[in-house]
């Protein structure tokens, strides 16, 4: 019998791949410490590592992405967890700091050619579920970008800076399971048919929306302003504020983050509900009295149970917007991936260090109040973007057979998904 709905086999694979690629992503910042310690670098060296590592897995990933769309390259998820796993090892034992740079560099770039990809499969085996398969997809992401210290600092600690080795090895050994599950993620590509070959001759292919996609990209790197400045300052502003202790105060951001991760699982499940955009629109809405309501309460414990809402709106989102960036560019998934996923979120990440010069030169409160503010402008725009197709009434394939769009499937005599597989 043919089935529409996630195929949580290759959902596991994918989403575990993305935990395993985020490790490298979680676990640079968590080396500073010890390269500012054993090596002796400066904070504006240790700082440019961190820029490398934005730049190479960020900004990158659209080229990835415009490759992919030209050609699907599957082999990129492999190649990618392996390329993080050697570069995370390398960085540690790295001589010089020309070579922990590269070495980093090299993890970032795994990190980009990763993400575009293993997004459009991630598409492919949601079937009709498409904003709940990419919060799961999502979600090991999430998971991994916080297990990168929680994997690095027992290791350097125990081995010193040679132990990052050791950490290179899990993207690497995930790699070697995305490889030998290939062959069968690959049954979940849209396939040629009939009814499919004769719609494309009668009917011009899907548009792309590039207008729309561009104020979801605006949209998304405003959010990335939002969510960084947070993640930055909101440990600060607990020992400032509060006088919790460094301890309490990381505590307070890992239940932002661990809310997130929820949020994301329940945004996924609405957005396949109620549409992508409300539920955009009314996250963005949400954030500025939440964060506002934050900064006035005097109560620790209300503040962290403040915070945990906040993460959830904030993080919901995430994998939402990447598959209204899909839907927007339907002929383009591999850049609609890689400008949600990376791009966007990258300058968003850059952008928010201006975030710090503010509290510089006004303090810390003032940063903040500028970070409460920030999602009306996400929100205008979420506002102004059309309501995101989930489906179109009638399948529009491009030549070859293979649609733009995966949730646009052809219909054979039968009345079958003529890309579904029987498993």
């Amino acid at each position: 019998m043919a089935r529409t709905d996630l195929d949580r086999r290759g959902m596991s694979v994918l989403s575990g791949g993305h935990t395993f690629t985020d490790i490298g992503q979680g676990a640079i910042p968590a080396m500073l410490p010890f390269l500012v310690a054993g090596r002796g670098y400066s904070y504006t060296a240790a700082a440019a590592l961190v820029l490398a590592a934005t730049v190479s897995s960020s900004i990158v990933q659209p080229l990835f992405g415009a490759a992919s769309d030209r050609r699907s390259l599957p082999w990129l998820m492999p190649a990618g967890l392996a390329l993080t796993g050697i570069g995370l090892g390398l960085s540690g034992i790295a001589p010089s700091y020309g070579l922990t740079f590269a070495a980093i560099l090299v993890s970032g770039l795994g990190v980009a050619a990763f993400h575009p990809e293993a997004s459009r499969w991630a598409n492919y085996v949601s079937g009709a579920r498409r904003a709940t398969g990419m919060s799961l997809f999502a979600v090991g992401g999430n998971a991994g970008f916080a297990l990168g210290p929680i994997v690095v600092t027992p290791l350097v600690l125990w081995l010193g800076l040679p132990g990052m080795l050791l950490a290179g090895l899990l993207p690497v050994t995930m790699a070697v399971i995305v490889w030998r599950e290939l062959p069968r993620l690959q049954g979940f590509r849209p396939a040629e048919t009939a009814t499919a070959t004769a719609t494309a001759a009668a009917r011009p292919p899907v548009p792309d929306q590039w207008g729309p996609f561009a104020r979801l990209a605006a949209a998304v790197g405003v959010r990335s302003v939002v969510f960084f400045g947070l993640s930055a300052f909101v440990p600060l502003y607990f020992i400032d504020e509060f006088g919790a202790s460094k301890a309490d105060a990381n505590t307070a951001l890992t239940v932002m983050l661990v809310a997130g991760a929820v949020g994301t699982l329940i945004g996924g499940r609405l957005a396949d509900r109620i549409g992508r955009k409300p539920v955009f629109a009314v996250s963005t809405l949400s954030l500025t009295p939440l964060i506002l309501a934050f900064l006035a309460t005097p109560d620790r414990t209300l503040a962290v149970v403040l915070l945990g809402v906040i993460g959830a709106m904030i993080i919901a989102t995430f994998s939402v917007t990447v598959v209204m960036g899909q839907e927007y560019l339907p002929n383009r998934i591999g850049i609609a991936s890689g400008v949600t996923l990376g791009l966007a979120i990258g300058v968003g990440g850059l952008g928010a260090t201006g975030l710090g010069l503010i509290a510089d030169a006004a303090g810390l409160d003032a940063a903040m109040r500028v970070i409460a503010y920030t999602p009306l402008l996400a929100a205008v725009l979420a506002l102004s973007l059309p309501r995101a197709r989930a489906a179109a009434p009638e399948p529009e394939p491009r030549r070859g057979g293979v649609n733009p769009d995966p949730s646009i499937r052809p219909v054979d005599t039968a009345g079958r998904l003529a890309t579904d597989r029987p498993h």
